[in-house]
């Protein structure tokens, strides 16, 4: 996964998660607020982390969730790259959710705790 695109998506209210979402094509693109690839990944004892990332201006609808996936391609822009970009997370409870853009940058800041963004 470390030598892998992880992209991040922060979606608005419209997306849903369901369990059965397997790729980047069930996140509708009308649900996607802004977008960013992961710098700094590692995997440790089954545990992902990258560095914090900033999204840039944000604007748009009130962030509701973050969504994780292997990005395939150009999976932003390509129907195909959406359906093979696989979805590894979804986060809806986190400190600072919802956030309210408002023409700023965002930072998001992972956690320095054992579990990072997510453990297996």
């Amino acid at each position: 996964m470390v030598a892998n695109t992880v992209t991040i998506v922060l979606t608005d209210s419209s997306y849903t998660f369901d369990a059965g979402h397997t790729s980047r094509a069930n996140v509708p693109n009308t649900a996607v607020v802004s977008v960013g690839n992961l710098a700094g990944k590692s995997v440790s004892n089954a545990t992902f982390d990258a560095s914090d990332i900033i999204f840039n201006t944000v604007v748009g609808n009130q962030i509701t969730s973050i969504v994780i996936y292997h990005n395939t391609g150009n999976a932003e822009g390509d129907p195909t790259d959406q359906a093979s970009s696989r979805l590894i997370g979804f986060i809806d409870t986190a400190s600072g959710l919802p956030i309210t853009p408002a023409n700023v940058d965002i930072t998001l800041s992972f956690s320095n705790l054992a579990n990072k963004i997510f453990t297996i």
